[in-house]
């Protein structure tokens, strides 16, 4: 025993002494922190592909943020010939245009119906791309699967002009329907100008014409489902429905997640031209929404403060939703928009 225990105790010794030096070796095998200017000559290519696109929203979304400084003046573009001009020119009225829009029935109008087709899209039209994709990745043979993709997406195409006569042709006084019903000596209906269902029409519109975008990118998420999985599951008994249930779904979760946050970042916007060449048909008390306020006021009405305080109040509440929406999604356990 004693012959046995000397080495065991030389060698822990020699360990310990080990550990002792281990934090006094020299920092050679961590990797040395980049400084900016070496991070941006190692990423130049990437820099360099994505300067474009950089440009394009800084141009386009970021610059034009500057303009909502009208919100806060009464705007008279009429003052100068130069639009900058007038911005410097007009007189400042502080937070007068938004008590103006907090005083407006017709805003808060604008603001139920928005929440209320915000709330049937996300319950109707977001489930369905999930379950098409589920569907169409259970299809066996890939000729039939890629014909059933392309059939789907097709909508995707079409100009609302385009989506909306078809509707007509379908569900309009003068539709299929409504003539079939007549010659069968039924009364017939027209259903585009109805205002108690306008808001699921619309609902309609949207998922026959965006269904198909949402199966790519769950079609994409499945796509690198590694098939061992399913084969695992299969041999530990389970059938298609629990490997749907603890393979499949667990798989689009953050993709759906992801989604669900934007999309409800994106709930004050629910389709502007949509709605704008249906709104003569039903009436604004069922079809104005905050987009075709802001438009009404501000291109119609020439009103352009106004408009700018409510756009500025709809893009502060989106950029909210996004920070909530966020916030839930990390509680979740998902990475959402952003990491934490």
């Amino acid at each position: 025993m004693s012959h046995s225990t000397v080495p065991r105790s030389r060698a822990e010794a020699q360990t310990s002494k080990a550990a002792e030096r281990e934090p006094d070796l020299p920092s050679a095998r961590r990797p040395e922190k980049l400084s900016l200017r070496q991070r941006l000559r190692r990423d130049r290519t990437l820099i360099l592909m994505t300067l474009p696109a950089v440009v394009l929203v800084l141009v386009f979304n970021y610059i034009p943020i500057l303009g909502n400084v009208v919100a806060f003046q009464e705007y008279d573009p009429y003052i100068s010939d130069n639009g900058f001009t007038a911005i410097l020119e007009s007189p400042w009225v502080g937070f007068e245009q938004f008590q103006r829009i907090f005083e407006d029935s017709a805003f808060w109008d604008a603001v139920r119906n928005t929440l209320v087709l915000f709330f049937l899209q996300l319950v109707l039209f977001f489930p369905i791309p999930i379950l098409l994709a589920l569907l169409i990745n259970s299809v066996i043979r890939p000729r039939v699967r890629a014909v059933a993709q392309a059939v789907l997406y097709l909508p995707h195409f079409f100009s609302w002009v385009l989506v909306i006569t078809v509707f007509q042709q379908i569900f309009g006084g003068a539709g299929i329907i409504a003539q079939t019903l007549r010659e069968h000596g039924h009364e017939g209906f027209d259903l585009m100008t109805d205002p108690g269902i306008f808001k699921f029409l619309v609902t309609a519109e949207g998922v026959w014409k965006d269904a198909g975008w949402g199966i790519i990118v769950f079609l994409a998420a499945l796509a690198s489902v590694s098939p061992d999985l399913y084969e695992a599951a299969a041999m530990d008994g389970a059938g298609r429905w629990r490997r749907m249930w603890h393979v499949t779904l667990p798989a689009l979760r953050p993709v759906i997640a992801l989604l669900l946050v934007l999309r409800v970042g994106d709930a004050l916007t629910v389709g502007f031209e949509q709605i704008l060449l249906q709104r003569d048909a039903v009436g604004p008390g069922a079809a104005e929404v905050l987009d075709t306020y802001v438009w009404w006021n501000g291109v119609r009405n020439q009103d352009f403060s106004y408009a700018a305080a409510a756009g500025l109040i709809k893009g502060l509440v989106s950029v909210a939703l996004v920070l909530a929406a966020n916030k839930v999604a990390h509680l979740m356990g998902e990475q959402g928009v952003y990491k934490k």
